[in-house]
């Protein structure tokens, strides 16, 4: 779905009332990234959720939208996503396929949007149209676009639930790993500065298992044993095998409830155990994680 044939957005995008209700430094952003999603003929309902859903919103809060797709047109529409939000959107990276939000039938991404000289957290759940009805019984939330779908078939809600749990089946890539560990360092910082701890430790502890994930992809993608199982003996047959076990010893041995010091020293270890074990997860990369840094180092 090339960003080139997206219509202007649609009269129907109801920004008002947020605006009315909520004037935080993300509406501008917010609104962009709306115009954006519902100049998409493919989708067909818009929320805004989260606290600037909810007028709570501060500095650091992300944008989060529910963004209902036909269902006919789902797969074609995530496919499409990444250049969607990189070249329009202003993304630095590919979207990570989030693994916190909740489940509510559809697939969660989230990308860091660069705005006004920061980094910012854009969270998309894709929902197929179908369970839409679903989802904003469960969300509360702003709806921005309510449009009426064409038909949907048994046939395309079939195939759309087929794509949502074969794309949540499939394993991560080394790239998509690495890419973990950003959005997970960008959501860290954050909760530190909040001072949310419990939170800080889950996403600290969430860190520590993309490193062993990585580990794993790159030089055991072959493992018959799950999880923490049985990694000396399966990476720590070579010197490089040796040298990321060690870097996921510095990992976990380091304190439970990180500090903005901690988090840096590991994207420093996690980015040369990648350039280490699996180089070609940075091809194509080099320029958005020195732009993500310098970013990092404004915040």
């Amino acid at each position: 779905m090339p960003t080139a044939t997206l219509a202007p957005a649609p009269a129907e995008l109801d920004l008002a009332e947020l605006a009315e209700a909520n004037r935080p430094t993300q509406l501008p952003l917010l609104t962009r990234i709306a115009e954006l999603m519902s100049a998409a003929p493919a989708v067909t309902h818009l929320l805004v959720r989260g606290s600037l859903a909810s007028g709570t919103a501060d500095r650091l809060s992300d944008v989060d939208f529910v963004v209902g797709v036909h269902d006919r047109d789902l797969p074609a529409f995530t496919a499409a996503l990444d250049d969607l939000m990189t070249v329009a959107g202003g993304a630095l990276l590919p979207g990570w396929r989030d693994t916190i939000v909740a489940d509510l039938g559809g697939i969660g991404f989230v990308f860091l949007v660069q705005h006004e000289g920061k980094l910012h957290q854009v969270d998309l759940y894709l929902a197929p149209t179908s369970q839409i009805t679903s989802v904003r019984r469960k969300v509360a939330g702003k709806v921005l676009l309510d449009r009426p779908p064409a038909e949907i078939t048994t046939a395309q809600i079939e195939q759309a639930c087929c794509h949502v749990a074969e794309l949540l089946g499939r394993p991560r890539s080394c790239t998509e790993l690495l890419i973990e560990h950003l959005v997970l360092a960008v959501l860290l910082h954050k909760r530190i500065q909040r001072g949310q701890r419990f939170v800080a430790y889950a996403e600290w502890h969430m860190l520590h298992t993309a490193t062993k994930d990585l580990i794993k992809t790159a030089l055991a993608p072959a493992s018959r044993f799950w999880g923490w199982y049985q990694l000396r003996e399966e990476i720590a047959l070579t010197p490089i095998g040796r040298a990321c076990l060690a870097d996921l010893d510095a990992a976990i041995t380091s304190r439970a409830v990180p500090e903005a010091a901690d988090v840096d020293a590991a994207l420093d270890r996690v980015l040369r155990l990648t350039e280490r074990a699996c180089p070609n997860a940075l091809d194509g990369l080099a320029d958005a994680i020195t732009a993500y840094r310098s970013y990092l180092e404004l915040a």
